[in-house]
């Protein structure tokens, strides 16, 4: 084929200024489109700008702003939510105007409000029902010592605790970077705080999935006298405790793992583990839970309360509750002897425990056990218990909490009815001849039926001195002694 001639160029050219001619009238003249592409231009723009200052936002908040979060598996979670509390309470308490509470050292507003309800059953039958408001999920603000601060709650229902259907909490303070150090004083004061209410009480705690967790209130310690047992015995078991209790570093340096000479690459365990055991047997009324409690709150020490008939407990979950006890906690287990019934754990509806015999006594001893325990046991039958839960090592001291003596019922009918080591009255006004008197004669009474075979427990002879006089008492008596043999030796 030949070249194109002169005029198909000149035709080419031709198209090419009139497409050209097009676009240029096009952008110039048609407003709509000049008008989307200055939007979409704006948008752009927009855009980035939003970006920049989202990106300069957080670089600003990393560099001038300090976060704190805690969850609801730390105890400062709940420390926290009870100062808190105590804080709402006292501002409606206070009464004052809404701008002098901002000028007070602590100020906090919220709108977000949760409520716990405290249930607390007595032995007596009687219990009380106690509400006490907590900061709900959400946003709160707090001014505390001229520092203000976010705490924002947050719950997570989508991922509860297994073993206890909670649901996952945090709770997230935040502040200005300089005032970082404020969060130690605060949590210093809630601590405190919370302590505070449990000063010169006993906590009872339960297992709560597999963990230790307070049950009702904290309770007013008994005084160790109040518990009347026959000479020497309270003084043994005291004895023995705070003997154990003193020989920490003893337990400690025998502990620990020594280089034997002779074979330099192998390690020796002297393998003395640090925890007791005490068994206190007797028949029922004795007042043996009544002397732990008070032996407890002596000794400053909490109780952790375990049924092994609890539905749902298992080897495993036993092994971890005995190695995890709160420190400066006695571990009591009541009424041992139901437990196992020929090395099979039953309970009085028939229903059988996931725990073992031998993963009790693993438990209580075994290589997973845990150290820097006392474990209280008490029985009423110790005949029936196996000897291989009552050896030395698992039962270190077995004492026997015997029924009412001569001597302790005349102990226990003076410490109702005549005056007090301060000058207290007594449970009525008696003359101190009249009073001894009736005590030679409540102590003659146990004991001319003692040696009849009649036996009367301390619970029997509290509950007649509550409901009568000294008179009556010692009138009614006779009526409440039962035909019981002697408790076995262990």
């Amino acid at each position: 084929m030949g070249l194109p001639g002169p005029s198909a160029t000149a035709n080419a050219g031709l198209s090419t200024t009139q497409n050209a001619s097009f676009l240029s009238a096009l952008m110039s003249d048609n407003p709509y489109f000049q008008a989307g592409f200055g939007i979409m231009g704006l948008g752009v723009g927009l855009n980035f700008l939003r970006r920049g200052i989202t990106l300069s936002a957080s670089a600003l908040r990393r560099q001038m702003l300090v976060s704190l979060e805690m969850n609801n598996k730390d105890p400062a979670y709940d420390y926290f939510l009870t100062w808190m509390a105590h804080q709402s309470a006292r501002a409606e308490a206070g009464g004052a105007s809404w701008w002098k509470m901002r000028s007070a050292p602590t100020w906090m507003r919220s709108h977000q409000l949760g409520v716990q309800t405290l249930h607390e059953q007595r032995k007596n039958g009687s219990s009380s029902v106690m509400f006490k408001l907590v900061a709900g999920p959400g946003t709160h603000f707090l001014r505390y010592r001229k520092v203000w601060m976010q705490i924002k709650r947050e719950r997570e229902t989508k991922s509860p605790n297994l073993m206890t259907g909670a649901p996952w909490e945090t709770i997230t303070i935040t502040t200005l970077f300089r005032d970082r150090e404020v969060f130690a004083d605060l949590l210093a004061e809630a601590r405190d705080l919370a302590l505070r209410g449990q000063e010169g009480k006993l906590v009872i705690n339960i297992p709560w999935g597999i963990e230790w967790k307070p049950f009702g209130q904290p309770r007013r310690k008994r005084p160790l006298k109040s518990v009347v047992l026959e000479e020497g015995v309270a003084e043994k078991i005291e004895e023995d405790v705070k003997a154990f209790l003193q020989r920490r570093q003893w337990y400690a340096d025998r502990g620990k793992l020594l280089e034997a000479p002779a074979y330099p690459l192998a390690n020796d365990w002297l393998g003395i583990p640090y925890r007791r055991g005490y068994l206190l047997h007797g028949p029922p009324g004795s007042g043996k839970s009544s002397f732990i409690q008070a032996l407890a709150g002596a000794l400053n020490y909490d109780i952790c309360v375990l049924n092994l008939s609890e539905r749902g407990l298992a080897d495993d979950k036993l092994i971890h509750l005995l190695a995890n006890t709160p420190e400066r906690a006695f571990v009591l287990i009541e009424d041992i002897d139901a437990a196992f019934n020929k090395r099979v754990q039953s309970s009085a509806d028939g229903y059988q425990s996931s725990v073992t015999f031998s993963g009790f006594l693993n438990a209580l001893d075994g290589v997973a056990s845990g150290e820097e325990r006392v474990v209280f046991m008490t029985t009423n039958h110790p005949e029936r218990l196996d000897p291989a839960l009552i050896r030395p090592g698992r039962v270190d001291l077995a004492v026997l909490i015997d029924d009412a003596s001569p001597r302790q019922a005349r102990n226990l009918f003076e410490r109702f009815y005549g005056p007090g080591e301060e000058g207290q009255e007594g449970w009525e006004r008696i003359p101190e001849d009249e009073l001894k008197a009736m005590a030679d004669e409540m102590e003659k009474l146990v004991r001319e039926e003692a040696d009849k075979g009649r036996r009367i427990s301390m619970a029997a002879l509290q509950g007649l001195f509550i409901r009568s006089s000294a008179r009556d008492a010692v009138r009614e008596v006779r009526s409440l002694f039962v035909e019981r043999s002697p408790p076995p030796q262990v």
